[in-house]
């Protein structure tokens, strides 16, 4: 967990606390400071009180969005920061097109993980 610079924070259309998240997915905050601790999803610090936030992009009702686990990996394994990893996931790509975020919204989640294996080539 980090603090976040602006021109990530300003990349990441909508941002999530954890007890909205929480809520979102009817499980305790306890259960989401988990899943961040796991690396299922990245939280960073931002606003005034330096409150968790977590792009809403990264969550799809109740649950987290399909292939955001195993790519997110794939970044960690490829040396990925979690800065370089939001930058990387919200930073518009013509090629697929948009970002790898809306691909990965969209169940286009093997080009965008194919995509993040050839990076660390």
């Amino acid at each position: 967990m980090t603090e976040i610079d602006a021109k990530i924070d300003a990349l990441v259309p909508e941002w999530l606390t954890l007890p909205d998240i929480a809520e979102q997915m009817d499980i305790e905050v306890t259960r989401v400071r988990q899943l961040v601790k796991e690396g299922q999803v990245i939280a960073v610090r931002r606003g005034e009180n330096r409150a968790l936030h977590v792009p809403a992009a990264f969550i799809d009702g109740d649950k987290i969005v399909k292939g955001l686990v195993g790519l997110l990996t794939v970044l960690r394994d490829d040396g990925f920061s979690d800065e370089e990893m939001l930058e990387w996931l919200f930073t518009a790509d013509p090629t697929l097109p948009g970002t790898p975020a809306q691909a990965l919204s969209e169940n286009r989640g093997t080009e965008v993980k194919r995509r993040a294996q050839a990076l660390a080539v």
